[in-house]
């Protein structure tokens, strides 16, 4: 029931889902509202609907979903927990989403605390930026736990292998930096990671990278930074264009290129970022998610599920990261 569409766009984002891969959906929600949307829709197959009177708003603090036991976002996280539902997909209150997948769904074992993972494009394939939300005070062992689920992101879903690791930093000699940084170095340089020393803000889409750490407040103000960037510049090429006929014959030469750049900043195309670490996927998308980025989100739900990344997580904890570097920081 989350999200600025919700939930008809919801709804039809999961029949997509189902028509076209064959992935079934619990709806949950009020059930009076769900129900005439897959009737007009003319659904004739079979998707389970589970019926949650509440919502958590947008506005609201993320902590009442605990208190919100009736809320779809509850009830969802619920489900996911029970074992009724293989992973949560939700376009509702961001933080709301992360307190659900930190506390009803619980994080995988080895773990102290998930974090959010989004693959930002570069010339040479993708970059993972983690974190970018789910933890905005952090200990030096809280970045080197993040930098192994960014290599596990990286190596099982985006095909790296071997990916280079850094931190974020404001200059690339080591020393360099705030002091949670300058005391994370050292453990990341001291693990089985093929760390490879500070980046700097320069290399986020460079291509020098394939795994960048810091912590989530830093990280959300890059995404959403580079999410803004993404849109304003097309905006002010479609103005340039308008102001001279050559340069709208210019611009009708380069419609593929610009196409291909629209769909990169697209993030429908995505359908969503995920809570690495929970116990199950979660996939938190936009909340102006359409059917399209639905649908997308519970395909991206689906291929941590076929890549059983959780149990390739929990095994570069125990081998990526030393029993000495364990011990110190414990």
């Amino acid at each position: 029931m989350g999200g600025d569409y919700a939930p008809e766009e919801v709804v039809k984002g999961c029949l997509l889902a189902h028509r076209e891969l064959g992935l079934e959906s619990i709806l949950v929600g009020d059930r009076e509202r769900i129900e005439p949307i897959l009737q007009r829709e003319g659904f004739q197959g079979r998707l389970e609907v589970v019926h949650a009177p509440e919502v958590v708003q947008m506005e609201e603090t993320p902590s009442n979903v605990l208190r919100k036991k009736s809320s779809s976002l509850y009830v969802a996280g619920k489900l996911v927990k029970e074992g009724r539902a293989d992973g949560l997909v939700s376009a509702g209150n961001t933080g709301a989403v992360l307190t659900v997948g930190k506390f009803v769904i619980g994080s995988i074992e080895e773990l102290e605390r998930p974090a959010i993972g989004v693959a930002l494009p570069n010339p040479k394939g993708k970059t993972v930026l983690i974190d970018v939300g789910a933890n905005v005070d952090c200990k030096p062992l809280h970045l080197l736990h993040f930098a192994v689920i960014g290599h596990t992101y990286a190596e099982e879903i985006l095909g790296i292998s071997r990916p280079r690791v850094g931190i974020l930093s404001i200059g690339e000699e080591e020393g360099k930096g705030n002091e949670l940084v300058k005391e994370t170095y050292p453990l990341l340089k001291a693990s089985r990671l093929n760390f490879v020393g500070n980046a700097e803000g320069r290399d986020i889409y460079a291509g020098t990278f394939d795994v960048i750490v810091c912590d989530g407040f830093v990280g959300n103000i890059i995404l959403k930074a580079s999410e803004s960037l993404g849109f304003a510049v097309l905006h002010m090429i479609k103005e340039e264009v308008q102001k001279s006929f050559l340069a709208k014959v210019g611009a009708l030469l380069m419609r593929p290129a610009l196409n291909s750049f629209k769909k990169k900043a697209d993030f429908t195309e995505y359908g969503g970022i995920p809570l690495l670490g929970a116990e199950k996927p979660v996939i938190i998308t936009h909340g102006r998610a359409n059917a399209k980025a639905i649908r997308n989100a519970i395909k991206v739900a689906n291929e941590f599920l076929t890549h059983r990344f959780n149990e390739r997580l929990a095994e570069n904890i125990k081998t990526l990261i030393p029993q000495e570097v364990k011990a110190r920081w414990a």
